[in-house]
């Protein structure tokens, strides 16, 4: 189904192109040579910029795409959370079930298919001057860049704020918004700043677990929800998470006696039940003696974060300040 799919948005592009090619005259080159060679002094080491265009770098390449785009489609939350944030003007295209609740002027977008299976037909359709995606549509980079000038949008865990940074900008260039951009990212970092020397002054040993279905995952510095030990500085409850493992998305499969034994000072919970409709919640699977005994259950420092911020969006400018008041909630 996929290549036919594949093949129908191939062949309408192809008659596409044939009937713009038909129609190319001189004044198109003129304006096309005009915009390359404007080059702003603006360039970054990330992007370079022109006057009507942006080339971004980032880990499937390299994507030109033209400044204050009309027609967006959006896979990745944070980037959406990002727009949201600046005050974007266009028509978007996202993926609807999965918009957070927090946005809900979205959800009456046009619906671009599901988190993880962008609808290739509706996209092509709703001709995009823009698509922005990330890990869960890595596998439709390169069909969808067939549609449009497709941005991969990264955020790896080990330079967390670097990347946050580097997203926040670059979408700021693209939307003509680069001044607010980096007043809004300041203030995140300020933020961050903030609860480093707060975290730092104390003792409290942390651990991050995600439960689905009955099932707990743990997860250490390095991981998905790393900001939590990498970048506002809580200690691991558990230094040799992953000795013997590698570091996934998925985390490391755990047991309520693991937790028992690593006795948490803290203990950070995503229950992803509750953002994909499972039938099960962390509440419950957590009402336990092995749980309730740890130093976390006993202080009343077991923390209940936010499934849609940090499950589904993560690195938004309102998502990522979130997640700073809640895991810096515990100081209080």
């Amino acid at each position: 189904m996929k290549k036919l799919v594949k093949l129908s948005i191939t062949l309408l592009m192809a008659s596409s192109l044939f009937a713009c090619s038909a129609n190319t005259t001189q004044t198109d080159t003129s304006s096309q040579t005009e915009v390359t060679s404007n080059q702003s002094s603006d360039a970054t080491d990330n992007n370079q910029a022109t006057e009507g265009e942006i080339t971004i770098t980032h880990s499937k390449g390299t994507t030109t795409v033209k400044t204050n785009p009309k027609k967006v489609v959006v896979f990745d939350m944070g980037a959406l959370d990002i727009m949201d944030k600046l005050g974007v003007d266009a028509e978007f295209a996202v993926p609807v079930s999965s918009v957070p609740s927090y946005l809900p002027e979205y959800e009456n977008a046009t619906n671009a298919g599901g988190i993880k299976e962008p609808d290739l037909e509706t996209i092509y359709t709703f001709a995009p001057d823009a698509i922005f995606i990330s890990g869960r549509q890595s596998d439709y980079y390169d069909q969808l860049n067939e549609i449009a000038p497709t941005v991969y949008v990264d955020l790896d865990t080990t330079k967390y704020m670097e990347d946050l940074k580097t997203n926040v900008l670059n979408i700021g260039k693209i939307f003509g918004k680069e001044d607010l951009a980096l007043e809004e990212y300041n203030k995140i970092e300020i933020k961050v700043n903030e609860a480093k020397e707060k975290i730092s002054n104390i003792d409290d040993r942390a651990l991050i677990i995600l439960t689905n279905s009955g099932k707990i995952s743990a997860y250490g510095a390095g991981s998905r929800f790393g900001i939590i030990h990498d970048t506002l500085g809580f200690k691991e409850a558990d230094e040799n998470m992953y000795a013997d493992t590698e570091i996934t998305t998925h985390g490391k499969e755990v047991s309520y006696e693991y937790i028992s034994e690593i006795n948490p000072d803290i203990l950070f919970v995503v229950d992803r039940d509750a953002v994909t409709g499972g039938e099960s919640d962390a509440t419950s699977t957590l009402n336990n003696d092995l749980v309730n005994n740890t130093n976390a259950g006993k202080n009343g420092k077991i923390v209940m974060l936010d499934p849609e911020v940090w499950y589904i969006v993560a690195g938004g400018l309102s998502s990522v300040n979130t997640m700073i008041d809640e895991a810096t909630s515990v100081l209080q």
